[in-house]
């Protein structure tokens, strides 16, 4: 007999799942009866937080949805704080979580891991939570979340099993999937006329412009156009004469998105942690904008002139043959090169400093995924960083926000390309938070860096707080001594002082690596 918990596993194998994250618990063992006989990977994190953390890193590498399997209660509610950074970040999250038995809900009877409204307390931060109650749900419920993965801005869907329910048989002849219907493409031709008539156009790439790199290149040169780059497109237009890798909250390159005659953004949100961080006005007013967004409500949530509702990776060939061959003569290698200085110049001494260790890292390692938490050397990079892989820096110091994030998204990330090089960069402060995931890497055997900032405490709230006049409490958490962390976790360790050099020269003593290793850097 096949339960419908053994049904769920063996629905997502034939849905390409190849990796579960997870910690099993009694309220999830029937689901794993049915994994230890499939082709899944299950990978066991230290905390349900580093579950969801990892499976975020893991969908923004592979392209895929991320998986996790949690118990009821508080497993489920450990995995909220990486729920809201996957719906902040646009990232496609499959959570599946185990509840009470269907006769004890909403009953208050004090079961084990019990809580009052589990199913509506996900659904205020999921984009959607389904309950199965019976065989006949289950397709159904998984349908409906790789048609929001598929079909919208992507972010985490929930569903939950009673106890009860994974028990049952499931007995359903066949299992029939809901048809992909395709869209059709609107007409561009209006769009191409516009584009070749502007004289200072603007293409801003957003996090939703992730899997075009080429067609990107080939448009901005095809325009002469500028290239913004939010920080989760970093790495798109590398090195290019048209990049411009800095953030649109800085005034320079907010005055050449407001300068310009008509701005394509492609697959950006518009949110203020991109747009509004330092006194720029947000959104920023254009004098005329085309938009391109896998959401309808997203383009409604901003006046926007053109809207065109459909996947960036989609949509740019086919803008491109709509423009047609030819050149444009906007001024737009110089234009850029422009905004680069001046941003450049913008960050500031100490960021500059930052920025810099970014690229020795680059330098040492190229072609590496960096994974930034919240902490000063993100920051900067998020303000000013020309990245040198599509889709290789990505952080959670926009939108929600979460401390925490990197060491669990890294081993995410490593697994989901196992060979890529990557590096993790966390503050000490952020380090306590998820420090335990690194003995997941060790199980693995991930070749991830881990490179620590040790400014001893949280030196950016510091910071604000001296700016706000507020007399600075709470910043200043003893972090722990780093090489007896990675004594313990059996990996190399390296220290040094905040310098190129030094810096270089750790790294170097720590490759090839064969698993992860650490390096601190004294700030």
């Amino acid at each position: 007999m096949t339960t419908i918990g053994e049904a769920l596993v063996a629905q997502l194998e034939a849905r390409g799942v190849e990796i579960v994250f997870g910690i099993p618990g009694v309220h999830t063992v029937e689901l794993y009866r049915g994994l230890a006989g499939s082709k899944i990977r299950h990978i066991t994190a230290r905390h349900e937080q580093g579950t969801g953390f990892m499976a975020d890193g893991y969908a923004r590498v592979s392209g895929k949805p991320g998986v996790a399997f949690v118990i009821t209660g508080p497993g489920l509610a450990n995995t909220f704080t990486p729920m809201a950074q996957a719906r902040a970040d646009s990232v496609p999250m499959l959570v599946i979580s185990g509840v009470n038995a269907t006769d004890t809900l909403g009953r208050g009877l004090g079961c084990l891991h019990e809580l009052p409204a589990q199913q509506e307390m996900t659904a205020t931060l999921a984009l959607a939570s389904t309950q199965l109650r019976g065989e006949d749900d289950l397709v159904a419920a998984l349908d409906q979340a790789y048609d929001l993965f598929d079909n919208g801005r992507g972010g985490p869907v929930h569903i939950e099993v009673p106890t009860d329910v994974m028990k049952l048989p499931y007995t359903v002849a066949a299992d029939v999937s809901a048809p992909i219907v395709e869209k059709p493409m609107q007409d561009l031709t209006a769009i191409a006329a516009l584009l070749r008539a502007a004289k200072l156009p603007v293409i801003i790439a957003g996090g939703g412009a992730r899997w075009a790199e080429a067609d990107l290149q080939k448009l901005a040169k095809r325009l002469d156009a500028p290239v913004v780059e939010t920080v989760n497109a970093r790495g798109l237009m590398h090195g290019h004469d048209l990049c411009v890798a800095a953030s649109p909250s800085l005034k320079s390159v907010n005055s050449l998105i407001t300068g310009a005659d008509l701005v394509l953004a492609l697959g950006t949100e518009f949110g203020p942690t991109d747009y509004g961080m330092y006194g720029t006005v947000w959104p920023p007013e254009v004098a005329q904008l085309i938009r391109v967004d896998i959401s309808a409500d997203q383009l409604a949530r901003h006046p926007v002139d053109h809207p065109i509702c459909g996947r960036v990776e989609q949509v740019l060939p086919a803008l491109l043959a709509a423009l047609g061959e030819g050149t444009s003569d906007c001024n737009g290698a110089s234009r850029a090169e422009a905004v680069r200085c001046a941003a450049f110049e913008e960050i500031g001494p100490d960021y500059r400093v930052l920025v810099g260790m970014l690229e020795t890292i680059q330098a040492e390692m190229p072609n590496a995924i960096l994974i930034g938490d919240s902490c000063q050397v993100t920051y900067a990079g998020n303000l000013y960083y020309d990245h040198d892989r599509a889709g290789g820096w990505f952080n959670a110091a926009t939108g929600f926000g979460a401390l925490g994030y990197s060491i669990p998204a890294c081993i995410g990330a490593s697994l989901a390309d196992p060979t890529a090089k990557v590096v993790c960069l966390v503050g000490d402060g952020g380090s306590q938070f998820t420090s335990p995931e690194i003995m997941v890497a060790v199980d693995e055997k991930l070749p991830i860096l881990f490179i620590v900032w040790n400014n001893h405490g949280y030196l950016e709230i510091e910071t604000s707080m001296a700016r706000a006049g507020v007399e600075i409490v709470g910043c200043d958490p003893t972090p722990p001594k780093f090489d007896h962390m990675a004594k313990a976790f059996g990996i190399p360790f390296q220290s040094c002082e905040m310098t190129k050099d030094g810096l270089a020269a750790a790294m170097r003593a720590v490759q090839p690596l064969a698993g992860p290793a650490m390096i601190e850097i004294k700030a």
